[in-house]
């Protein structure tokens, strides 16, 4: 999954399909229970749909933790309890190393758990620079285009002037705190210029064809 990046890694979405996540409700409902039970069921990251708020984002972390003593190193942001004994044998790990690897990347360096934060109302981008700032341990920013465009009055007009600045506005927020950003709707025409443009969370859908198939009845003449 790890291909390159200013913090040694970049992701290419079409990885989560090998290394499961889970998509929750929106970020302001706070329901750390079903992060909680999607972990213990063995799942590698978590995505939070619609994060609005420095206190939205705080939540969605912490509740990917496990706590440990405020005197601790990083205590922040704290968590409260899971439980390993399915995980583990899911990760295919001893227990020891599981604890060891069990925390949120990149708060900390050895952490395999990966928190994806989507940035889908003009609330939460604004909001972004102090979620960055204050919350150390976000995995990656996924910007919920579609969402986004209906809120500004451009529904799913992806390439609208206006949907394009907002989603800009993520990218340079997310450079100046470096913080990996992503892009939803990735394919052959468009990830050129998503890559020019600083996204470094790739998510691409499979391609459905029909090319042999098509070819077969030409040859067949029944085309």
């Amino acid at each position: 999954m790890a291909v390159r990046g200013n913090r040694g890694r970049d992701w290419f979405g079409a990885s989560l399909h090998r290394q499961p996540s889970g998509a929750f409700p929106d970020g302001a409902e706070k329901a750390q229970f079903h992060a909680k039970q999607a972990l213990d069921l063995g799942a590698y990251g978590i995505v939070w749909p619609h994060i609005s708020s420095v206190e939205e984002a705080h939540n969605a972390v912490a509740a990917c933790r496990y706590p440990r003593l405020k005197s601790a190193p990083l205590y922040e942001p704290p968590a409260s309890a899971r439980r390993a004994d399915r995980r583990v044998r899911y990760w295919g790990l001893s227990q020891q190393d599981y604890y060891a690897r069990a925390d949120v990347w990149p708060l900390s360096p050895k952490g395999e758990v990966f928190v994806i934060l989507m940035m889908e109302d003009t609330r939460g981008i604004e909001a972004l620079p102090d979620s960055s700032r204050r919350c150390r341990a976000i995995g990656a920013i996924l910007i919920g285009e579609g969402d986004l465009s209906q809120e500004l009055g451009y529904p799913r007009q992806y390439e609208h002037p206006e949907v394009l600045k907002w989603m800009a506005r993520v990218v340079d927020t997310c450079k100046q705190h470096n913080v990996v950003v992503g892009h939803p709707h990735v394919d052959a025409s468009n990830v050129e210029r998503i890559l020019g443009e600083g996204y470094r969370f790739l998510m691409a859908a499979p391609v459905r064809s029909y090319a042999a198939l098509d070819k077969g009845l030409k040859l067949a003449g029944r085309a």
